[in-house]
């Protein structure tokens, strides 16, 4: 089911929590709320599920306008941060309540629990307490009593920020399988980047209620559309540097490159991805620095450099080896480089890569 936000505004008082946000996610689709925590994603969410009022603007699920329609009367299912099973039910009760309080019989129910549950993976835990349980399957309980009503529209709010690491790496495979079998449209929020471009197909990327970018994961981090956006996608984030445009060159302190840009501008940020940087020996370099570390990750090497107060990330491979405190000459692609304003953040289209 489509859902439309069309100009959405909340405040909290003298707080616009979110402002004018207006986008569509399409039937079937998956869609990744992504920003820092404050940054009103979760308010957004809140709206479309009907537990937040709307200030302005409308939304839509399907071609139905939803703005004074209670919750219950939506089809949407929320999965929120905290797992919320009723500690006294078993796993089965804990998956069935829902379509108990919709008076389903007792024999539909009982068939749609054991199919819900074989497709999480809980088929053989259904006589389970919560207590008996691990987090992974305690957020597979909370997803499966979601899917058992097999909503319209799913809304998950941070569900895996409860999980550590490698489970948190395994469940995203499992909710991305999960969604694309079922095919029902999806709105997920977290603040976790690397979360949002493994899971979604497109990523809405928002800062203090205001929506900054929306694309695919692919186009968000190869195409940012301002500072911000360039910043906070990207794990190690990309590198900034302070500088001026002149005649086309970019010129910062231990830095320079030729015919980058166009024109002369002053309080101009070069910005460079870590893999679009390689540390050079004899070749024509554009940055010399100072190597500040060298951190072996198993399948590649993140290498840290001292430009004066500036931390450079170069990514490079797992054989790399370097000597601390040894000055190293780091060319860039000028392909793949970026140039924004220092005032305003935004993208200056100008550049060689942008055609």
């Amino acid at each position: 089911m489509e859902v439309r936000l069309k100009n959405i505004t909340k405040r909290f008082g003298d707080v616009i929590a979110v402002n004018q946000v207006n986008f569509k996610i399409n039937e079937g689709e998956f869609l990744v709320l992504l920003g820092p925590s404050g940054c009103g994603k979760t308010t957004a969410l809140r709206m479309v599920a009907g537990l937040e009022t709307i200030d302005e603007g409308d939304i839509y699920i399907g071609e139905r306008r939803v703005n004074d329609v209670l919750p219950k009367y939506r089809d949407v299912a929320m999965v929120f941060q905290s797992y919320a099973l009723y500690p006294h039910m078993t796993v089965a009760d804990n998956i069935g309540y829902p379509l108990k309080l919709r008076g389903v019989s007792q024999t539909e129910r009982q068939e749609a629990i054991v199919n819900t549950a074989q497709l999480v993976g809980l088929g053989d835990l259904l006589n389970r307490y919560p207590k008996q349980l691990s987090g992974g399957q305690r957020q597979r309980v909370a997803l499966a009593r979601a899917i058992v009503r097999r909503p319209k529209v799913f809304l998950m709010d941070e569900p895996l920020s409860n999980l550590d690491a490698k489970l948190r790496g395994r469940m995203r495979a499992e909710l991305k399988h999960l969604q694309h079998d079922l095919g029902i449209t999806t709105i997920y929020v977290t603040h976790d980047q690397i979360e949002a471009m493994t899971l979604a197909q497109r990523v809405a990327i928002m800062r203090q209620g205001v929506l900054q970018q929306i694309g695919t994961p692919k186009n968000v981090y190869n195409d940012p559309g301002n500072l911000f956006v360039a910043g906070f996608i990207g794990s190690p984030t990309m590198n900034f540097l302070n500088g001026d445009l002149r005649n086309g060159d970019f010129v910062a302190p231990g830095c320079h490159i030729k015919q980058i840009g166009k024109g002369s501008r002053q309080k101009v940020i070069l910005g460079v991805r870590p893999e679009d940087m390689k540390i050079v020996e004899n070749a024509e370099s554009h940055i010399e620095a100072v190597l500040y570390s060298v951190e072996l990750t198993g399948d590649q090497t993140i290498v840290t450099a001292k430009l004066g107060e500036s931390d450079i990330t170069v990514r490079e491979d797992k054989d790399y080896e370097g000597v601390i405190d040894q000055t190293v000459k780091i060319k860039l692609d000028e392909s793949k480089v970026f140039l924004f304003d220092a005032k305003t953040g935004h993208r200056i289209r100008s550049t060689v890569n942008d055609g």
